[in-house]
């Protein structure tokens, strides 16, 4: 059995992973005077509310608009409408949104799907007759409604006390003044130029002569500005059904384009109940498809029964099973998840634990999957990003995913209004008969997820981990680093990550895993571990920054919050 990565030996692992791989490394960055040696830094303790977001001045402006009265949801409304503008590599009203909030006064969770549909005059035939195989990751053809104002709107009709002009006002404010630009968002900004300035519209409102803005340069949005404040005037419907929604209708039809005002118009994200398992007396939340978010709770059934704590944080055990057992719930994914309007899905099965002892039985200790092939019918008788976690005084606890999907988006940015649209809709399937084959009026695979946890029924953990399909595996390895191996919570992001790619899509032309993947991993781990996971068949690189970028906010036993901060991105926890 290989050994977890300790201290001492931390420096000599790193040294020989990146030999290994042939990469240059420098050393560690600090000696720290206590917890695990790979934590960026301490636990944030707040004795009243806490906000964890990826950009340090949207956790201030959620924690001013707590101090002035406002709720959980109030604050994530404000700090998500910010990171709009302060980080537009992510996200935006141009994109859909989720969000999970545990209401103290129902001591219940709810959950929000604000996910978008396909326009309705856009057809499976007209991508056909075009010769597409796939849907375009850019420009006109993946557009599909943005449900982030609707969502804004709907959390706030049940849980928002501030007025909306309130929630908003802070956005509007640093839109007009400006605000300098944090370090990781101007790598992923200058990465997106050159491949979205050609769509009418972004040059003019994201790049300064023609670049993207560098790292410290202040960056003004007035299009976004005045967008907002119509939206704080005259509400939801000043975006899907006021002149915002006219000037969108008709930027599409002068270029290409297939959504509407009719489609924005009849836009309405759901409430939906969360889904659960139970992960060694903890229960872990997630929504169901149209998300990923089950294959999380799917990865943790299988490995339950495994004594990961023996094995050791960075053992070839604990990285093999977990990438047999991701290999096993993404198959299930590429099937199964879908549109429930659509494609049924059956959830209840596909979480349950006699359906993890079933398919736990394809796992070898000694030798990786090349192929999984996914439930059949009769097996399950009886589916770019930001993330930000909010709690308030009153144990109101947010949390909130919001997305273009990839990166900036589409490119396609109306005239005069400061954001970019989504491009989610190019998780559509363009093959008839697929559970995400393309329809007009469908909502798309979703990647974005938001995640909870509840201990005996009571609020524990809010959470979440974004970035693509590393969101479910993020999801399932920190719970498995705060439950099997004894981190807090900060050090539960900190640790090496690992990310499995290659399996079976949902999307796409859905290709079909035949090599086993790739399995990525983090500096932090021990060649010992690395050689020994090539040996049971894993084919093992280094890849640049696919691990995601978490949020947390954990109840404090001893009253308050205990928040984290993902050290992979330019965000911070703080409280007060």
């Amino acid at each position: 059995m290989s050994r977890p990565i300790t201290a001492p030996r931390r420096g000599l692992a790193l040294l020989a992973l990146a030999c290994a791989l042939g990469l240059p490394l420098s050393a560690p960055a600090a000696d720290r005077i206590s917890g695990k040696a790979f934590a960026t830094r301490s636990e944030v303790y707040a004795p009243h509310a806490i906000a964890a977001t990826s950009h340090p001045l949207t956790t201030q402006i959620a924690l001013d608009v707590m101090k002035a009265g406002g709720s959980a949801v109030d604050a994530a409304i404000a700090a998500n409408a910010a990171l709009g503008l302060m980080e537009p590599t992510g996200n935006g009203i141009g994109g859909d949104l989720f969000a999970i909030v545990w209401d103290p006064k129902t001591q219940k969770l709810y959950g929000y799907n604000g996910s978008g549909r396909s326009p309705k005059s856009l057809t499976l035939a007209e991508f056909q007759k075009r010769g597409l195989k796939d849907i375009p990751p850019h420009g006109p053809l993946p557009v599909t409604v943005p449900g982030t104002v609707d969502g804004w709107f709907a959390l706030h009709e049940r849980f928002g006390r501030k007025p909306m002009a309130e929630n908003l006002a802070p956005a509007i404010r640093y839109a007009r003044d400006g605000h300098p630009v944090h370090e990781v968002i101007a790598y992923y900004w200058n990465a997106s130029v050159p491949r979205l300035s050609k769509w009418p519209g972004f040059k003019e409102q994201f790049t300064i002569d023609g670049r993207a803005p560098r790292t410290g340069e202040m960056w003004k949005n007035p299009n976004l500005a005045n967008t907002l404040e119509q939206i704080a005037k005259s509400g939801r419907d000043a975006f899907y059904k006021g002149e915002i929604a006219r000037t969108i209708d008709a930027y599409f039809k002068a270029n290409d384009g297939f959504l509407s005002y009719d489609d924005l118009a009849a836009h309405r994200g759901e409430w939906v109940e969360p889904v659960s398992t139970n992960y060694r007396g903890y229960d872990v939340w997630e929504l169901p498809p149209n998300g990923q978010g089950i294959a999380a709770l799917q990865i943790l059934n299988l490995l339950e029964p495994y004594d990961l704590k023996s094995y050791g944080f960075g053992s070839v055990e604990h990285l093999h099973l977990f990438t047999e057992a991701k290999k096993l719930a993404f198959a299930d994914r590429a099937r199964w998840y879908a549109d429930p309007g659509f494609s049924k899905s059956p959830v209840a099965k596909l979480i349950s634990k006699d359906y993890a002892a079933q398919r736990r039985k394809l796992i070898s200790m000694d030798k990786a999957l090349r192929e999984v092939q996914p439930a059949t019918p009769k097996e399950l008788d009886e589916g770019d990003t930001i993330y930000m976690t909010v709690a308030d005084a009153d144990g109101m606890m947010v949390s909130l995913i919001q997305s273009n999907y990839r990166g900036m988006g589409s490119g396609m940015a109306p005239p005069g209004l400061g954001f970019i649209f989504q491009d989610r809709g190019e998780q559509f399937v363009l093959k008839e008969g697929h559970p995400n084959s393309f329809a007009p009026g469908k909502r798309p695979f979703h990647t974005i997820i938001p995640a909870f946890v509840t201990k005996d029924g009571k609020p524990w953990l809010s959470f979440g981990v974004m970035g693509g399909a590393m969101q479910p595996q993020g999801h399932a390895q920190i719970v498995i680093n705060l439950i099997d191996f004894g981190m807090n919570l900060q050090e539960a992001g900190d640790a090496p990550r690992l990310q499995h790619d290659g399996s079976t899509e949902p999307a796409g032309q859905a290709t079909v895993m035949s090599d086993g993947g790739e399995l990525d991993l983090e500096t932090g781990f021990a060649y010992e571990t690395v050689r020994e996971l090539m040996r049971r068949g894993h084919s093992v690189r280094f890849a640049h920054g696919p691990y995601g970028g978490y949020q947390a906010i954990m109840v404090n036993p001893h009253g308050g919050y205990v928040g984290a901060s993902e050290s992979r991105k330019d965000g911070q926890a703080a409280g007060y």
